[in-house]
């Protein structure tokens, strides 16, 4: 993919739809080696973009899922000692007495558990997603940046491990706090909007082909407009999806203000939202848009 047009043609394939922007955005990141920092409001497709890039790349993805208090054992590596502790005491039965030999078998690269991060080093080529790093702590974000800053990482026992080909690198944030500007200046940044109505239209009927087009339509002229309204937490694109499919479940070809309000649940996700939009005139969002 050696230029934009040819990684947004790619990553369309796949069925994610991208702008200029992100094509371009995404095509740096390869083209540099560069991680790329997504942020932006959940469910507005900033996973769904490295599993796209995995798939244009025919490339395993490696998913690290950040939380609170994760550390560097938890996205590493770790020692296999169960399995350590079995061969010590096969070892010891067998008559081995030699200390320095056991011990140097017990560190040894079959035991040896790859994690998320060393897996993506070790895996050629690869995309590795490290999501939601905003819920990690400062902490992880600056060993994050050692390990992105070298692709290598050293294991006492083993030495240095390093990459012999640097993997994809997406790292995503819903911005529930910021990150340190050292992490943001060692990537490539995308601020992900969420979609203009024709966008957002054209993103359901690619993943949902069996879809009606009004049905669609509808959805999304719904979904625009509940983002109009003080929500807590404004539907994303993911949530349009489910929405269509959970009224194509019903078997509906088409959606009114009554069938909305019934199936709320499908695209909002707390109490306060659902009473909101149960107040809001969604017969007239569908009439002024003429679906």
């Amino acid at each position: 993919m050696d230029d934009p047009e040819k990684v947004r043609a790619r990553l369309e394939e796949t069925g994610y739809l991208v702008d200029e922007g992100l094509a371009v955005t995404c095509f740096l990141a390869l083209k540099m080696r560069r991680p790329l920092f997504c942020e932006g409001d959940a469910g507005v497709g900033k996973t769904a973009l490295a599993t796209a890039l995995a798939k244009a790349l025919n490339a395993p993805l490696i998913r690290l899922q950040c939380h609170e208090g994760i550390d560097a054992s938890q996205a590493l590596y770790d020692w296999d000692f169960p399995r350590q502790l079995l061969h010590l005491r096969v070892a010891e039965a067998s008559g081995v007495t030699d200390a320095d030999r056991l011990e140097s078998e017990l560190y040894d690269r079959r035991f040896l558990i790859a994690r998320p991060l060393l897996h993506a080093l070790q895996t050629h080529p690869s995309v590795l997603l490290v999501d939601e790093i905003d819920r990690a702590d400062d902490e992880f974000e600056a060993f994050l940046l050692e390990l992105l800053s070298e692709y290598s990482v050293t294991v006492p026992e083993l030495g240095t491990l390093r990459a012999e080909e640097p993997p994809v690198v997406v790292l995503t944030s819903n911005r529930t706090r910021e990150v340190h500007d050292a992490l943001k200046r060692r990537c490539l940044y995308h601020w992900f909007e969420h979609p203009s109505f024709d966008r957002e239209l054209a993103i359901v009927r690619s993943r949902l082909p069996d879809v009606s087009a009004r049905l669609a339509e509808q959805v999304t002229t719904l979904v625009q407009a509940l983002r109009g309204a003080d929500l807590i937490k404004p539907p994303g694109v993911a949530e349009t999806i489910d929405w269509a499919q959970a009224l194509a479940a019903l078997g509906a070809d088409e959606v009114d203000a009554e069938l909305a309000v019934t199936t709320l649940g499908s695209v909002l996700k707390y109490r306060e939202d659902t009473d909101r939009a149960r107040n809001l005139d969604l017969a007239a969002a569908l009439a002024a848009r003429g679906v």
